[in-house]
């Protein structure tokens, strides 16, 4: 009798895991959260004459950037982005957060400045991020929708 009870708990589970898996339903924050634009600046080889560069296609929309930085970040991130109509410019302020727990205190850090673009319509931009000489310093840029 209990092993009927289980089963009978058990199978609409895996179908309800089966129907998930396959439609992808579970997702849908994912896909709220679409990645535009990412890189990991962590080498300076992937500077020119200082500069990270790249051009990439975007749709008209809300956008925001998105920011893993550490201690060893650079201080001031400037990004500006130009595009057909548009232009954005913005110098990112690493600001550390210092938190203590019972036995150390230790950092967290953030970019603050103006996250947050709107683009009207769709079209090619180009993206230049200057760590302002902090080459060697890790940062992760994303441009999320």
């Amino acid at each position: 009798m209990n092993k009927k009870i289980l089963i009978m708990v058990i199978i609409p589970i895996l179908g309800f895991v089966a129907f998930d898996w396959i439609t992808g339903l579970s997702d849908e924050d994912e896909k709220i959260n679409d990645d535009i634009f990412h890189i990991t600046l962590a080498d300076p080889e992937l500077y020119t004459n200082g500069v990270y560069t790249k051009e990439f296609l975007i749709k008209s929309g809300t956008y925001f950037f998105r920011f893993v930085p550490n201690g060893s970040s650079p201080e001031i991130l400037s990004i500006k982005l130009i595009g057909q109509n548009y232009v954005f410019e913005e110098n990112f302020e690493l600001v550390g957060i210092p938190h203590e727990s019972e036995t150390a205190k230790y950092f967290t850090w953030k970019y603050e400045g103006n996250k947050k673009i709107t683009i009207d319509s769709l079209q090619e931009i180009s993206i230049t991020i200057n760590p302002n000489g902090n080459v060697r310093g890790s940062v992760s840029v994303d441009l999320i929708r």
